[in-house]
């Protein structure tokens, strides 16, 4: 089984870096996926894993009635298909055009032996993974629907990671974000207006709001803040308190 040879050449350890799977698909060939194209099934036979290089996906599942439950959203740099079952219990579908690498499961498992130092990253991301379900599933159970959007705006603000640090990149629809959410189109519309009337939210380029007030936001969303100081840096940044 071919090794990714450039992996042997990282002189630091990667444990305590950000997350980066890239050096692992060095050595496979890059692949294009049109916008509404799937990447692959729910059911599909699970036999490799996908890292994004550019574009946006959706991880998604149909039920029985046709309803469509999206998952969750995925961009550049994250992996797609990681399943410990035989087949896959999602389909993937690019939102816009996706560039992707993709390596079979065990040629995986063969690179995780010879690079040990992508273990404990693997499992942090399987942690997060993990994670981001069960907040979904205490947002779809708990929250209103003011509380939904703007909790998922937060989540898409900490994601963009934007120079301004208070820009937020939306490629999906609101059908998306409807489905995502558990909402209908018009109700994930109507409380972006509302949000953008009281100061929160300013429209910004296509796809794309700004944070006007980060504390109201994280009020909205009956969460954290994490800077309770508007406009602050990250020195002026400190633990957040429950909003009630």
């Amino acid at each position: 089984m071919l090794a990714v040879s450039n992996i042997h050449e990282i002189a630091q350890p990667l444990v305590h870096q950000s997350i980066d799977f890239a050096p692992l698909f060095l050595r496979q060939a890059t692949e294009t996926a049109t916008a509404g194209s799937t990447i692959f099934f729910d059911g599909d036979a699970a036999r490799h894993v996908f890292s994004i290089v550019s574009g946006n996906v959706r991880i998604c599942r149909f039920l029985p009635d046709g309803r469509r439950l999206i998952i969750g959203f995925l961009g550049t740099g994250d992996l797609v298909g990681l399943s410990f079952r035989n087949r896959y219990m999602f389909s993937a579908e690019a939102i816009d055009e996706v560039v992707f690498s993709r390596m079979g499961k065990r040629m995986l498992e063969a690179e995780l032996q010879l690079v040990p130092e992508f273990r404990p990253q693997l499992l942090s991301h399987l942690r997060d993974e993990i994670s981001a379900g069960q907040d979904h599933m205490l947002l779809l159970s708990h929250k209103n629907a003011q509380q939904r959007v703007c909790s998922f705006l937060l989540q898409r603000l900490e994601k963009t990671q934007s120079p301004d640090g208070r820009t937020i990149h939306l490629p999906m629809v609101r059908a998306d974000i409807a489905d995502h959410l558990g909402m209908t189109i018009e109700t994930v519309s109507r409380t972006l207006t509302k949000l953008v009337a009281k100061g929160v939210l300013l429209p910004a380029e296509k796809h794309q709001f700004k944070v006007i007030s980060r504390s109201e936001l994280a009020r909205s969303a009956d969460e954290y803040a994490e800077d309770a100081v508007e406009g602050g840096g990250a020195g002026d940044r400190h633990a957040g308190r429950r909003y009630q």
